[in-house]
């Protein structure tokens, strides 16, 4: 009775040890298993990623934000006359009233120029970083003598003396100087205004106002000219609206990775980009935008023409680890498919639980990658995790294998095989060309090697 129990057992373990379907099956079997921890790799990637993008936030908060300028822009009072008729039933006649109504008309300058010096390093905190600035921008220009006339508004409507300039910025809480206005030979003020978004619809914008500027300014029949100096504490990018009939901006900086970002690049010829910083000029005249330099009523929303450069940390090592996690399945099926040939060539035994170790170890190099690299820079990360894992397969494996030359192999294979994983993540244009022409090569090896094969047996 108990060799009637024993000989089935030992007839499916032979088949599974002398079966190459049932070697295939397993180690497939296996590989999908494996998938289960790969995926909580990826979802460990997602979440310090998150808690990166949360921690950089909360730096910028508190440093300042992303600066955005709007302005200077003038505002002129205007009355506007609207007449209503009443019936007198005692009389019996037809009253007229006339109603005078404030509004506002805004008028760009015609003549933009910013001058815009950035002092920008990396702010740290525990393992995460963000790029943040201190900026001085200067803006000076002039405003030709206001004629609305066009705009069937009469000059002897306008309210002269009640004339302001406004200057629109995402970043009220970075300033941190006081801001002045010198419009012609006076200096004024500025004030904070409560943003109503339900007016102006720019909800992420702020508002200040100077103090009632000179009526002789305003009503002058030659150019007046304005400055405007302040700076900014702020955070990951720098932008301007182009609201002069020519706009320029120069700008120059110690950050050696700006990213040129809006609607207008700067000039060729003047950009400059070293290892100790950058300049760059930008131009931009009133036909290359669509709005024109008058506005009644309200303040357009003209964010989707604002132009700058973006302070970023380049190097984001999370995206890097995400994007080597994602050929964690290719790197175990080559790895499985490795020991499978060996196993099946060299006619040596090899348990599944093996398998299952090897396979523990390579998601292993996930884990080492991502907890490093937030110590360290991303290529020595990768290198120690792929050093400490390629080690430990081929001290492994040559357990299991009893030789020197198959562990020594896959050790090179592996090696190879990481270096090859790396070699396409640094790489962006011709990432899926080589990765390509790699795995075709793959292919091909393992097809040249699988030929010497008898896959009748089994």
């Amino acid at each position: 009775m108990e060799n009637t129990n024993v000989q089935p057992q030992n007839k499916f373990g032979n088949w599974l040890k002398t079966s190459i379907t049932a070697r295939m099956l397993m180690v497939g079997f296996l590989i999908i298993i494996l998938l289960i921890p790969l995926s909580y790799i990826n979802t460990l990637i997602n979440e310090r990623a998150l808690r990166q993008n949360e921690v950089v936030t909360e730096i910028n908060e508190k440093w300042g934000n992303n600066v955005l300028v709007y302005g200077p822009m003038l505002k002129l009072p205007y009355k506007t006359y609207s007449e209503t008729t009443t019936f007198n039933e005692k009389t019996k006649t037809y009253l007229k009233e006339t109603q005078t109504v404030i509004n506002y008309a805004y008028i760009f300058p015609e003549s933009l120029n910013s001058d815009v010096k950035v002092n920008s390093k990396k702010l740290k905190r525990g393992n995460f970083e963000s790029a943040v600035f201190s900026t001085t921008m200067n803006f000076s220009g002039f405003f030709i003598p206001t004629d609305l006339t066009a705009k069937d508004i009469k000059n002897d409507d306008i309210i002269w003396d009640k004339a302001t300039v406004i200057i629109k910025t995402s970043n009220l809480k970075g300033i941190k100087s006081e801001m002045q206005l010198k419009f012609d030979n006076g200096t004024y003020a500025f004030q904070t205004n409560f943003n109503d978004a339900s007016q102006n619809g720019d909800r992420y914008l702020d508002e200040l106002e100077s103090d009632f500027i000179n009526t002789k300014t305003t009503t002058s029949t030659q150019n007046t000219k304005f400055s405007i100096t302040t700076v900014f504490n702020g955070s990951e990018q720098i932008e301007i609206i182009p609201i002069g009939k020519t706009t320029s901006m120069q700008m120059t900086s110690n950050w050696a990775d700006p990213s040129f970002m809006g609607n207008y690049l700067p000039n060729d010829e003047t950009k400059k980009i070293t290892k100790n910083g950058f300049s760059a000029h930008w131009n931009v005249l009133h036909i290359n935008r669509a709005f024109s330099q008058q506005h009644l009523n309200h303040i357009p929303n003209l964010s989707q023409f604002a132009f700058g450069t973006k302070f970023m940390v380049m190097v984001d090592e999370y995206q890097k680890s995400e994007r080597s996690a994602k050929y964690g399945f290719l790197v175990i099926a080559l790895t499985f498919l490795l020991f499978f040939l060996i196993q099946t060539l060299s006619k040596i035994n090899i348990h599944p639980f093996q398998y299952l170790m090897v396979g523990l170890a390579l998601t292993m190099f996930y884990t080492l990658l991502v907890s490093i690299s937030e110590h360290s820079n991303f290529l020595k990360a990768y290198v120690i995790a792929g050093i400490s894992v390629i080690a430990l397969i081929t001290l492994y494996s040559k357990s299991i294998l009893k030789s020197i030359k198959f562990p020594v192999f896959i050790g090179l294979s592996l090696s190879a095989l990481y270096t090859f994983i790396y070699v396409i993540i640094q790489l962006e244009n011709y990432a899926l060309l080589v990765g390509s022409i790699g795995l075709f090569l793959i292919l091909g090896i393992v097809m040249f090697v699988s030929r010497k094969i008898d896959w009748n047996n089994g």
